[in-house]
């Protein structure tokens, strides 16, 4: 009896232990996991976090095991939710499949669904983040990978491509929503007619981005720029007589946590995970805007790329699933909220026939169909002869008209495809004008009664002012100058700080008497130069110009400002002279100049490489971090 209860508390350890692998003795359910040998991955069960709390929706996923922020790569039971993962069961079945079941109703809820001449097989988490069905005796003869069946990640060392064998294409495809890993519409994969570029579709018939061909002395695709030669990443296209695919790895074996993904909202993103920032960071994403995503709205629904939310329903209609768009699904689209006159089947004469919304500036609709007008009229009235007409635009080449739902708006548009809709709504939707004009007179005599208060206001401050003009002139006439009491207001600010006073004497010995020399830079305010110290520390030296007015205040609010900031990504204050009516603000220099200097320079960007772009960027944001919450 002893023995056999060692063996079972054994196998109860192993089971709560960090292992690798699944086999035919040890299935695992509930909270236990897999974790790949060196740490970087995890098999589990997982439940996508919906706010605070998680949705008790749990599905078989593997995610970055070294990312505090739970973060998926592969999912494998996208359409088979499992309520509770303590009745499930992950395991190796008698045929040597890997099999998730349902241990309450012995059902099985997915499986690898192959024809394995051996039985004897055990499943295996790698640091490439792929989970591997294997001989059990041979690791290395592998029957199934997941990275051969991706979801929304492309993860280093991946295919995506086309088995021209078999036709079988593999596809990157995007959550339906937040927190639903069941596929959404839109998806990535390799042109099925045989040409080595890239499209994202939406609902597999609509084609919306390109890669553009593979560039084979580029090794780029020749519509992505982003794949630069400095890049952290290799690339590579194959293209043989049986298969065609791209794969993608990391230089140098970088440190970098990398992921390339589809995302709920259409787009394809290159991001790494910033440790500091404890979050994603984007390196970039295609189409660069999100309005030209298509249907990314849904019906009814326009885009702005410049605001927040970039989806909203036009005028007169409301989000169809408002919890779908709460979770960044907008494919719903919106619904109208009044019907249209002939929609209601009326017949009485007091019903108001339909009016039209005036969109100006926008990007006008697909699948516009012409009709015969003359004008601007009789194009609306070819419209409201038709209940399906839903909008109309009239412009030199004449009348347009949409029928069925509006797809595709996009609002404050100013490119190829833009103009002025009308949309046709009920009458109920929009101001009636005699009211309309009642508000207006309304409007009018309240702005003149305002006008008239604000007069006053300011007829009773310029008196004021003309009094303060008058003492100041007097006091001028008796000797007080007015860059002495500017000075004395510098004085005092400076005063209010610490001591940062610098002799002119010792300025004009540092910069060679302020000589062309020395100087860095020219401005509307002044001129910047190059200075040492006699400490040998050298030093960026801003002189106002003694012609500039406004330059008094900017150097006040300069120095009160820079004085108080202490930040090893900010430039740090050093002095300040005042002397003989000079206004001088002494900086540490800077021997590499400003970034652009380097950014645009094509030889000097060479030794920017993508590891020391990101600790400026990280540093960059730093100090605007301290600048915005910790700066007093």
């Amino acid at each position: 009896m002893a023995p056999l209860v060692f063996l079972l508390l054994f196998g109860q350890i192993l089971l709560y232990t960090a292992i690798d692998t699944i086999n035919s003795t040890t299935p695992f359910s509930g909270s236990q996991k897999i974790v790949s040998q060196g740490s970087k991955f995890t098999l589990g069960f997982y439940s996508p976090p919906h706010g605070n709390t998680t949705t008790f929706r749990y599905y078989i996923a593997i995610w970055y095991s070294t990312v505090p922020l739970v973060t998926t790569v592969w999912t494998a039971t996208t359409d088979v939710v499992v309520s509770d993962p303590t009745t499930a069961s992950l395991e190796i079945a008698r045929d040597g499949n890997l099999v998730l079941r349902d241990i309450a109703t012995n059902r099985q809820l997915w499986s690898t669904n192959l024809s394995i001449a051996s039985n004897s097989t055990m499943a295996i988490i790698r640091d490439s983040g792929s989970l591997e069905l294997t001989d059990a005796s041979n690791s290395s003869m592998v029957y199934w990978q997941s990275i051969e069946h991706p979801t929304n990640t492309l993860l280093p060392g991946s295919k995506l491509g086309l088995n021209k064998t078999t036709g079988l294409s593999q596809k990157l495809v995007p959550w339906k929503n937040s927190v639903d890993p069941s596929p959404g519409l839109f998806s990535l994969e390799l042109d099925p007619n045989g040409s080595t570029q890239y499209f994202i579709r939406w609902n597999e018939s609509v084609n919306y981005w390109t890669s553009g061909p593979w560039d084979w002395e580029g090794n780029r695709f020749s519509l992505m720029p982003e794949m630069t030669g400095d890049y952290i990443y290799d690339f590579q296209f194959v293209n043989d007589a049986t298969q065609s695919y791209f794969y993608y790895s990391i230089k140098n074996d970088s440190l970098l946590v990398s992921r390339f993904i589809i995302d709920v909202t259409g787009q394809i993103k290159q991001q790494v995970w910033a440790d500091n920032l404890q979050q994603w960071f984007l390196i970039w994403a295609v189409p660069h805007t999100l309005c030209d995503v298509y249907m990314l709205c849904g019906a009814y629904g326009s885009c702005t790329d410049n605001a927040l939310p970039y989806c909203n329903c036009v005028k007169g209609f409301s989000q169809k699933v408002q919890t779908d768009w709460d979770l960044q699904d907008y494919s719903g689209g919106c619904k109208r909220n009044t019907p249209l006159q002939c929609q209601t089947n009326s017949t009485s004469a007091q019903a108001p026939s339909d009016k039209f919304h005036i969109m100006e500036d926008v990007r006008l609709p697909d699948n516009a169909q012409g009709a015969v007008a003359t004008g601007s009229h009789e194009c609306q009235v070819a419209c409201l002869n038709s209940c399906s007409c839903t909008a109309y635009t009239y412009n030199y080449t004449g009348c347009f008209v949409w029928h069925g739902d509006l797809i595709n708006l996009q609002e404050q548009y100013s490119g190829i495809g833009g103009g002025t809709l009308l949309l046709r709504l009920a009458a109920s939707e929009l101001p009636d004008k005699q009211r309309k004009k009642t508000k207006i007179i309304g409007s009018v005599i309240g702005g003149v009664g305002a006008f008239f208060i604000i007069l006053a206001i300011v007829l009773f401050f310029l008196s004021r002012m003309c009094r303060r003009d008058r003492t100041f002139r007097i006091s001028k006439a008796a000797g007080v100058a007015l860059t002495d009491f500017r000075y004395s207001d510098l004085l005092d600010d400076i005063q209010s700080i610490d001591s940062l006073l610098l002799d002119l004497s010792t300025l004009r010995v540092a910069t060679n008497d302020f000589g062309d020399g020395t100087m860095l830079g020219k401005g509307g305010f002044g001129m910047v130069h190059k200075g040492v110290l006699p400490d040998g520390k050298q030093i960026a030296v801003k002189r106002l110009s003694h012609s500039s007015r406004q330059g008094i205040g900017e150097l006040k609010s300069e120095l009160v400002l820079v004085a108080k900031l202490r930040h090893r990504n900010l430039v740090s204050l050093i002095g300040v002279c005042l002397e003989e009516q000079e206004k001088i603000l002494v900086y540490e220099f800077m021997p590499n100049r400003s970034l652009d200097t380097i950014l645009f320079d094509f030889e000097k960007r060479k030794d920017l490489d993508w590891g020391r772009r990101f600790k400026i960027i990280s540093g960059v944001a730093r100090g605007l971090q301290y600048l915005h919450e910790d700066s007093q």
